[in-house]
């Protein structure tokens, strides 16, 4: 059974930063591109960031660019999003997506998605 399960959110003050963590476990991780997808409360998903299997290809949506880092440890089954420079507009909940190939765009389907981690940046 896929589990895909986040960690890490909580409440930041602007400017302030914190990395989420999602643990994988019932596939082969390093085979799949993994991503970080995020709703902010009264809108719809956004893809913010996704990783090839492998970890040498990353994209990143506008709105995070430059603040926002995704990567993966193969050897622990963990894909990351560290996020700097975090502003009010960053407020949501955080899921993490497993893709059915491994490599993957900002536009391409998943075929699992965890339970989320709610961040909110606020003073």
């Amino acid at each position: 059974e896929v589990q895909l399960v986040e960690s890490g959110g909580g409440l930041v003050q602007p400017g302030g930063s914190l990395r989420l963590s999602c643990a994988a476990s019932g596939f082969t991780f390093s085979y799949y591109a993994m991503s970080w997808v995020r709703q902010a409360p009264g809108k719809g998903p956004e893809r913010v960031s996704v990783i090839s299997a492998g970890g040498g290809s990353r994209s990143y949506a506008d709105s995070v660019k430059g603040r926002f880092t995704i990567s993966r440890d193969n050897a622990k089954n963990t894909l990351y999003l560290q996020m700097n420079s975090l502003k009010p507009e960053d407020t949501a909940v955080y899921y993490c997506d497993k893709h059915w190939s491994a490599a993957a765009t900002l536009e391409t389907g998943y075929d699992y998605r965890g339970q989320g981690t709610l961040v909110t940046v606020s003073s």
